[in-house]
């Protein structure tokens, strides 16, 4: 039977799926895997992520996997850098390859007109047969055959049109290192997945950040077309209202469920994947999260809901709150504060800032 789900109700589903309403003891690559990747533009925010979801997670523990090539960094959904599973690579890469195509074609098709994109691609990819480059080295190295591109244009031809993960010291807490790239199946040992699924794909999204309606799934994965898709499933699914779907077995928590206080990661997943964000932020805070230049900061969740964002300088963390805080509130916020400062640096003096 079809109803409502209250936005208080829709919230707290979200929440479960995005391992929020509790720390669970599930392992890192668990995590990653169940949530479909972590949102990685910036290097270490992915292990901020985790630290807010799981109990007893260490930032070794992410670093052991990405060099271990256990998990890996590369475009995928929404043509955004994400932290995934190397099997979740396999199939996701192809899947939205056709998606990042489009996209770079609409941005550089004009100043890429004269270039032989298929030339340039299998050049690269020869290239890269030596080992891992920078885009830097790789636009210089091609540069030589393909004269009429600027070099930075070449590699990006690569980049958008090939995939290409980037390798560490990239992203290992601790360390530092431009960004390289090697081809995934080289990388991972292990050909794409030939014939990916879109099923698949709407289902996983459920699992981690259902109920959804169709331009949810689309806003996060940036497909479109998902609408067969969901049809095809619907036997399989339940309708919560006319638009908005979900796994029959998923949880949904009654509203009444307390959620904690959570310090959640800059570009956390929570925000950006929906095409109604209501479920976790307020419109008119939206602006001052996310900044022009597509920043997007740590944000605190009390009852829920995004009420202020929080940034870190080494040892220090500055929280902003978008009202007061009531005494309770401030003193959760500065317990998970110093938590995180913990977990960041441990062992030094902390300062908090801002409550």
């Amino acid at each position: 039977m079809r109803g409502m789900i209250s936005r208080i109700a829709l919230n707290r589903a979200t929440l479960a799926r995005q391992l929020l309403l509790r720390r669970h003891s599930l392992t890192a690559l668990e995590a990653v895997e169940h949530l479909v990747g972590l949102q990685a533009q910036a290097p270490f925010p992915p292990y901020f992520g985790l630290w807010c979801r799981l109990s007893g997670f260490r930032p070794q523990e992410l670093a052991e996997l990405l060099t271990g090539r256990q998990v890996v960094r590369i475009v995928l959904m929404r043509g955004t850098v994400h932290l995934v599973s190397a099997a979740d690579c396999l199939w996701l890469r192809p899947l939205t390859q056709p998606m990042l195509t489009r996209s770079f074609q609409h941005a550089f098709g004009a100043r890429i007109a004269g270039a032989d994109q298929d030339a340039v691609v299998k050049a690269g990819l020869e290239l890269l047969r030596e080992g891992p480059m920078t885009a830097a080295a790789l636009g210089t190295a091609l540069a030589g055959a393909f004269p009429g591109t600027a070099a930075a244009d070449l590699s990006q031809i690569l980049r958008s049109l090939a995939a290409l993960v980037q390798v560490p010291p990239r992203a290992v807490w601790g360390k530092s290192g431009q960004a390289a790239y090697a081809t995934a199946e080289a990388w991972l040992g292990r050909e794409p997945h030939a014939e990916p699924s879109p099923e698949e794909l709407v289902l996983r999204y459920l699992r981690a950040f259902g109920p959804a309606t169709v331009a949810d799934v689309q806003a996060w994965s940036g497909l479109t077309g998902l609408r067969e898709v969901v049809e095809r499933l619907r036997p399989r699914l339940v309708m919560l209202s006319d638009t908005m779907f979900d796994l029959p077995d998923a949880p949904r928590p009654d509203q009444d469920v307390p959620a904690p206080v959570r310090l959640l990661a800059p570009f956390d997943n929570l925000l950006l994947s929906h095409a109604d964000r209501t479920r976790v932020i307020a419109d008119e805070h939206r602006r001052r999260v996310i900044t022009v230049n597509g920043q997007v900061h740590g944000t605190v969740l009390i009852d829920g809901f995004v009420q202020g964002i929080w940034k870190r300088d080494k040892t220090t963390v500055t929280v902003e709150p978008f009202a007061p805080f009531t005494d309770d509130q401030a003193e959760q916020v500065h317990a998970e504060a110093a938590a995180l400062l913990e977990f960041a640096e441990p062992g030094k003096a902390h300062r908090i800032e801002g409550l």
